[in-house]
């Protein structure tokens, strides 16, 4: 039996040999190693063997694998090797390299991640909602009369089922108050959908971040400290900062917020860059209806919400003066953020 053991190693190395290709050492490989290989019925047989024999088959079989396995690897290895010379064959090793072009995330999502990056430094934590909405989470919650424009089916996308697409992320400050007590403190960043007319400064889609601020003793400086940091933090800490009173139904008082542009050539001017308010009692009071409680008691908890557009922010930071650059995807504008 050893001695057929022998003969079997003796063909299969030299098999291995003369494989010209990876093909034909596999078949050499599957011939001696596979299922039906001659190695493998070689060991198949070891119960026919006499008992004082088995231990020296056994070793024979071992040694025979082990050299067969090993002629396999280093022919493999070889192969591999005339491969790798053939493909560079005609290939000039001293010509230049060829540049590796890179990836960059989207300047909205840069600005998107660094407001959200400073907001949550203060405290605030994420939040979601879904963007087909109804008509209590996106209006009368937020104390938003019938005859209001944005209600309007000219200013506001609808569908047949009476739901409709968001036109801010408000809606997801009124779905947090539904579902947390105060105090909470959350931002909400996401897509608003409006029927503006597309042009350098409106789209019908773009991108919101709004925040809430809900416990006892909330103040009015609360509200202004907060957002005059903010924009600091995201526009340099010499920016100008003013608050201009405004009207917004779900809060009471209202300011909308300017920042101080200061182009390089050109005089400095005032740009609106979000909305801000103390939340209207009104808004507590169609949440505590709506959760059938009283956890956002008007006269025991205050407040103070604020909205910005992402776009605006964006085309603030890098002078975009067009908006719908940012969904044209024109690499030759694109790169400029890489």
């Amino acid at each position: 039996m050893n001695e057929s053991i022998a003969s079997i190693q003796t063909d299969a190395l030299e098999r291995i040999a003369n494989a010209a290709d990876e093909r034909a050492l596999e078949d050499a490989r599957v011939g001696v190693l596979g299922k039906k290989g001659t190695l493998t019925l070689a060991q198949a047989g070891i119960k026919d063997v006499p008992k004082e024999e088995k231990a020296a088959f056994g070793q024979s079989l071992n040694a025979a694998r082990a050299a067969i396995t090993s002629a396999l690897e280093e022919k493999q290895a070889a192969l591999q090797e005339v491969a790798d010379r053939k493909a560079l064959d005609g290939v000039d090793v001293t010509l230049p390299g060829r540049p590796v072009l890179t990836g960059a995330l989207h300047p909205l999502t840069q600005i998107r991640d660094e407001a959200i990056g400073i907001l949550r430094r203060m405290g605030f934590a994420l939040a979601d909602g879904p963007e087909i909405e109804d008509e209590f989470h996106c209006f009368d919650a937020l104390n938003t009369p019938a005859d209001h424009p944005a209600r309007n089916e000219k200013d506001t996308f609808y569908f047949d089922s009476g739901k409709l697409l968001r036109t801010h992320t408000s809606s997801v400050q009124v779905r947090t108050m539904e579902s947390q007590a105060p105090p909470l403190r959350i931002i909400a960043p996401g897509s608003a959908y409006r029927r503006d007319e597309i042009d350098a400064t409106h789209l019908s889609v773009f991108n919101q971040l709004e925040g809430l601020y809900v416990a006892e003793d909330v103040s009015l400086p609360d509200l202004k400290g907060t957002l005059e940091y903010f924009l600091r933090e995201l526009f340099g800490t010499t920016t100008e900062v003013r608050f201009r009173p405004h009207f917004f139904p779900f809060t009471e008082p209202s300011f909308e917020i300017d920042v101080k542009l200061q182009v390089k050539g050109q005089a400095p001017r005032w740009i609106e860059v979000a909305g801000c308010g103390m939340v209207d009692p009104a808004v507590f009071s169609a949440v505590n209806a709506a959760r059938k409680d009283n956890a956002f008691d008007p006269e025991k908890v205050t407040g103070f919400a604020f909205g910005m557009g992402l776009d605006r922010l964006a085309m603030i930071r890098w002078g975009i003066k067009d908006i719908r650059l940012l969904i044209e995807n024109d690499v030759r504008f694109l790169k400029q953020f890489a």
